[in-house]
């Protein structure tokens, strides 16, 4: 597989993986929840600076 098609593949993965966390987040049953699962989308970098 070329450089250019694993850029694309990696980039599609990321962002379907931020558009996941993001729904995880917004349907979370209790505002614990929610923050937990912020902290954990903070600290794997999945929403870094430049998310």
């Amino acid at each position: 597989m070329s450089r250019l098609a694993k850029a694309i593949r990696s980039h599609r993965e990321i962002t379907r993986n931020r558009r996941e966390i993001s729904r995880a987040i917004i349907s979370a049953s209790t505002p614990a929840m929610r923050d937990e699962l912020i902290m954990l989308a903070q600290r794997s970098g999945s929403f870094g600076s430049n998310a």
